[in-house]
């Protein structure tokens, strides 16, 4: 039997918090869904495609970074989005038993512990925490995003590919 999970997020954008988190629950799984929702209560700065082609592109370039991913032999790593509907509905589509949510603090954890459970209630998934690495545990990003828009240097934070795509998101705000 195949143990498929889904790592759900906005991804926007993708931070090595985020890959980290990924690279340790594809260890745990056969196949991790790397899952791009839409959240009501945010605006995203790029599109539900746009972050699927980043996020390719991040993964692409995941062991310059230091995130070492199992091998393809071992499990299948999958990009999609959600944007609308209920995240179970998902889960039950691919066959995935498991959600896996990254934590980086208590706040984290008192967010995402009533979603787990009604997400267990409606369809039996059960959802894995992970604790960031400290050295991630304190970027969001909200904050990348804010300090992409004032100029600052985000490649500590972000795949390069995220760190182009906010410098034109950043230009394009300056120069309305």
């Amino acid at each position: 039997m195949t143990s498929i999970a889904v790592y759900p997020g906005s991804f926007d954008p993708l931070t090595f918090g985020h890959l980290d988190i990924a690279a340790r629950a594809a260890r745990l799984f056969d196949e991790l869904h790397i899952l791009v929702v839409h959240n009501p209560g945010k605006s995203p700065r790029f599109s539900s495609a746009e972050r699927v082609e980043l996020i390719k592109h991040s993964l692409a370039e995941a062991g310059r970074f230091g995130t070492s991913f199992p091998s393809a032999a071992h499990v299948k790593i999958v990009i999609d989005s959600l944007d609308g509907g209920l995240l179970v509905d998902y889960c039950r589509k691919v066959g995935a038993s498991a959600l896996v949510k990254g934590v980086r603090n208590n706040a984290d954890l008192e967010y995402e512990l009533p979603m787990a459970r009604v997400n267990r209630d409606l369809a039996g998934v059960e959802t894995i925490f992970l604790p960031s690495d400290p050295q991630h545990g304190f970027v969001s990003s909200s904050l990348v995003k804010q300090v992409a828009d004032l100029g600052g240097s985000v490649e500590k934070y972000v795949p390069s590919v995220f760190v182009k795509a906010l410098q034109a998101t950043a230009a394009n705000k300056t120069s309305k």
